[in-house]
């Protein structure tokens, strides 16, 4: 079984054991968060599909980590003008771990 929801404005397809990484989650380690926004699920062929949202569906995950991502270098520059601009940028995820996908 495994459904795609909508987590911090993405939507991810999840499945029951897997592990993600998703925008900054509100939370601590360890502890528990449910996704309402469940777009459609999948159970053995047996598809539904919401209008946006199917209704009683969730998604329960764990949080595990919170991280940064690599270093992205913003470079600009004008040539012959003398303009130099360096900028970088560290995105900030947390890792879940889905543990159920009810439907």
């Amino acid at each position: 079984m495994y459904a795609i929801v909508e987590i911090a404005g993405q939507q991810f397809k999840v499945s029951k054991d897997q592990q993600i990484f998703v925008h900054r989650l509100e939370g601590e380690v360890g502890s528990k968060v449910e996704f309402e926004q469940v777009l459609l699920t999948d159970d053995n062929g047996k598809v539904k599909v919401g209008a946006p949202v199917i209704s009683g569906a969730k998604v329960s995950a764990k949080i595990l980590s919170h991280d940064k991502g690599d270093k992205v270098i913003v470079f600009k520059k004008k040539r012959r003008k003398g303009y130099q601009k360096s900028n970088g940028h560290r995105q900030q995820f947390t890792k879940i771990a889905i543990e159920s996908v009810k439907g």
